[in-house]
């Protein structure tokens, strides 16, 4: 057993002190007050040289006392300024929050959106920890998947934010694929990635398969940015049998999502489809990861939150290549921190 002094570094900490080095790491109020923010617009909602309180509630649609008392809060915190008093205005960090930044942070947090949802699950982490089993259902009362199905706003707002968030221009630089002639973007959701792909290599053609209703709007987005006589979308999932004729089965941040079993069950599925000569190209941020410890680990308990699934490291990916009958056969580290792992037939030789 260690003793008070061990784990505090040599001297023990009183009342006070102990609270005051714990407050960082406890605090859910200012993590909630900044999500209620971007939710309400506030960072977009203020006038550049700041807004009166009861206007700012009125366009909000907030009770101006409640507002206030959320505003000087998050300026206590150094989010907003109140230059007079009633008067609150963005400083620096709050124009981090504003829908227009090219950070696009604002979805992560937003509480009407897919990224602030996902926080909300974690609500349900102590049964996560007990269970082993996403917070995600019992939160919300369907699985993750599901309840984007029955949910097109929130469903939207998933897209979104994947799309935002994505080196889509690196991954499509950052790799041979004008040695292919046709590639399936399996579970390619709304087809940014495919997208990029075919603007990029002209002699490339290729299809998207994902669930119907994802897959219908695939096609819509595609057709919209010119590229339906080059490509095809495909309704289904990706644990039934997929289409063949395909150089490359594509697997865009998609592996992460699922248990391991669920996970090899997706690689057998893109294998088989892939035939002999086929490769299955797996694409997950490992540099970024592997690159920050932390980060890793808070993805980890995310994705096992969020959905059952997990971060891997590329010796997890060789475990579950080999589980698949696959094998790695290359790496190709992008910019940006992406990475691509290349895999054959475990048969075929490189």
């Amino acid at each position: 057993m260690t003793s008070n002094d061990e784990t505090t570094g040599g001297a023990a900490l009183d009342g006070p002190t102990a609270w005051r080095a714990l407050t960082p790491l406890m605090d859910l109020v200012t993590p909630m007050a900044l999500r209620v923010a971007v939710t309400l617009r506030l960072p977009d909602l203020m006038d550049e040289n700041g807004s009166d309180l009861d206007d700012l509630a009125a366009r909000a649609g907030a009770d101006p006392d409640a507002l206030g008392r959320l505003l000087r809060h998050l300026v206590s915190r150094d989010v907003f300024v109140e230059p007079r008093p009633g008067t609150f205005a963005v400083n620096g960090t709050a124009a981090l929050l504003r829908r227009d930044h090219p950070s696009a942070v604002w979805r992560w947090l937003d509480l009407d959106g897919f990224g602030g949802r996902m926080d909300l699950a974690f609500t349900g982490l102590a049964d996560t920890v007990r269970t082993g089993q996403p917070a995600w259902p019992a939160v919300f009362g369907a699985p993750f998947w599901r309840y984007l199905d029955a949910n097109p706003e929130l469903s939207a707002s998933f897209d979104a934010t994947m799309a935002a968030n994505a080196a889509y221009r690196e991954l499509a630089e950052g790799y041979d694929w004008s040695a292919l002639t046709r590639v399936a973007d399996v579970g390619g959701g709304t087809g940014a990635l495919l997208a990029e792909l075919l603007l990029c290599h002209d002699g490339l053609r290729g299809v998207l398969i994902d669930l119907p209703d994802t897959a219908s709007r695939a096609q819509r987005y595609l057709a919209g940015r010119g590229l339906a006589d080059r490509c095809e979308t495909v309704g289904r999932s990706f644990f039934d049998e997929l289409p063949g004729g395909a150089d490359a089965y594509v697997l865009n941040r998609v592996l992460h999502d699922w248990t391991d079993a669920e996970a090899i069950a997706i690689l057998r599925r893109c294998a088989a489809a892939a035939g002999p000569r086929g490769r299955v190209l797996i694409l997950e941020s490992l540099g970024a990861l592997e690159a920050d410890p932390a980060m890793f680990a808070e993805m980890n308990l995310r994705m096992l939150v969020l959905s059952g699934g997990r971060e891997r490291t590329i010796d997890d990916y060789r475990a579950l290549a080999a589980a698949a009958g696959l094998r790695v056969a290359a790496v190709h580290d992008i910019p940006a921190r992406h990475t691509i792992v290349e895999c054959v037939p475990a048969t075929v030789d490189t």
